[in-house]
């Protein structure tokens, strides 16, 4: 039997490529969408602990300044928590687009695996005719010597 040989194998290797590095991509992506989640959870976390003091520190002795310092640690956290949001917001984004693209890849991946399949069966089929041919051929040599040797 003749040996099978994809004529676009270095196409489906180089989408193999693509495959894994969209994945990889991805990956990261996915990492770093974590990492700014949790950012934004520990400062979540920082905010509670600030609004905890400005409570405490209302119960207490009335010190103005405190109080000032209180206010200000809230309003800066609230704004480094949207400027967090913001950026989970883009690694969302970013997230998004990785997936679409292994999304394409595999989908193109996909189709040449199936191209080759197709070329492989057709590469069966034809082997099966030849080698078919082959036998019909022997057979009726080996009958028309028979015929011979007892005509």
């Amino acid at each position: 039997m003749a040996r099978f040989r994809y004529k676009m194998q270095n196409i489906l290797s180089i989408k193999e490529k693509m495959e894994t590095q969209a994945k990889q991509a991805f990956a990261e992506a996915k990492r770093k969408l974590d990492l700014e989640q949790e950012a934004l959870d520990r400062l979540f976390l920082k905010r509670e602990e600030i609004e905890r003091h400005a409570v405490e520190v209302l119960q207490g002795d009335l010190d103005l300044h405190e109080i000032e310092d209180s206010q200000m640690s809230r309003i800066i956290c609230d704004q480094r928590i949207e400027e967090q949001k913001h950026r989970v917001n883009r690694a969302t984004l970013e997230l998004e687009t990785a997936r679409s693209l292994l999304e394409e890849a595999v989908k193109e991946r996909k189709t040449h695996e199936k191209l080759k399949e197709k070329q492989f069966d057709e590469f069966v089929r034809e082997e099966n005719r030849t080698e078919s041919k082959t036998i019909d051929e022997l057979t009726t040599y080996t009958y028309g010597q028979k015929v011979t040797e007892n005509g």
